[in-house]
C-alpha cells in the first residue's frame, strides 16, 4: 500500500503503541505507512480522507474495532481502543511524550535486565503499564544497590517479578492472546 504514509510511528491509526513492539524494536517491521503494509484499516483510512487516526473518521469506531481487542499479534491490542481514546483527549503530542518515556525505561530494560529471554515480556509490560508505573519499577531498581551483582538471570526475575506485582494489583494479564486454530472454527 505504497500510497498510505504516516507522521507518527510511535502510535499507529489503529492505536497500537508500534514505539513498544519487537517487531519495530529489532527494525523487523517499519510500522504502518512505509509502503510495505497490506493493512485493511489503512486502506479504510485512504477511502476516508487519508485520517492519521482512527477517531478522526465520523464512522469511529466502526466494524473494523468490533473484535480488535480479543486477540494480539506481536504487540499486544489490549489497550488499542483505550489508547486512542487517551490519545484524543490529551492530543497526539502530549501522547507521544508519554511513548517516548516509556521507550526510554523499555530500552533501558532490554539493555541492562533481558537476560535474552524477556523482550516481549518488557514489550507488553511496558505497553499496559501507567507512566508512573513504570517508574515506580524504576525507583525499585534504583534503591537496589545489589540487584547489580546478581547474575543476568535473577535481575531479570527481579524486575518481571515486581511489573507483575504491579500488573496484578490492577487486574492486567502480562501475556500475549494469541489466536489458535479452534478459535477459526
Amino acid at each position: 500500500m505504497k500510497e498510505f504514509k504516516r507522521k507518527n510511528q510511535l502510535l499507529s491509526l489503529c492505536g497500537l503503541n508500534c514505539g513498544l513492539c519487537p517487531m519495530f524494536l529489532g527494525k523487523y517491521c517499519g510500522g504502518c505507512g512505509n509502503g510495505n503494509s497490506s493493512c485493511k484499516i489503512a486502506k479504510c483510512s485512504l477511502e476516508h480522507g487519508n485520517i492519521e487516526y482512527c477517531f478522526e473518521c465520523k464512522n469511529y469506531p466502526c466494524a473494523h474495532y468490533q473484535y480488535v481487542d480479543e486477540y494480539d499479534s506481536f504487540i499486544t491490542h489490549k489497550h488499542q481502543k483505550k489508547d486512542l481514546k487517551k490519545a484524543q483527549r490529551i492530543g497526539i503530542k502530549q501522547y507521544n511524550l508519554e511513548q517516548k518515556e516509556k521507550i526510554q525505561i523499555l530500552s533501558y530494560l532490554l539493555s541492562n535486565y533481558n537476560d535474552g529471554r524477556r523482550k516481549n515480556f518488557f514489550c507488553i509490560a511496558v505497553n499496559l503499564l501507567e507512566v508512573s508505573e513504570l517508574q515506580e519499577v524504576m525507583k525499585l531498581l534504583q534503591s537496589n544497590v545489589e540487584l547489580s551483582l546478581l547474575p543476568a538471570k535473577e535481575r531479570s526475575l527481579y524486575v518481571v517479578n515486581a511489573m507483575k506485582e504491579i500488573a496484578e494489583r490492577r487486574n492486567i494479564e502480562v501475556r500475549l492472546r494469541r489466536k489458535s486454530r479452534k478459535d477459526d472454527v
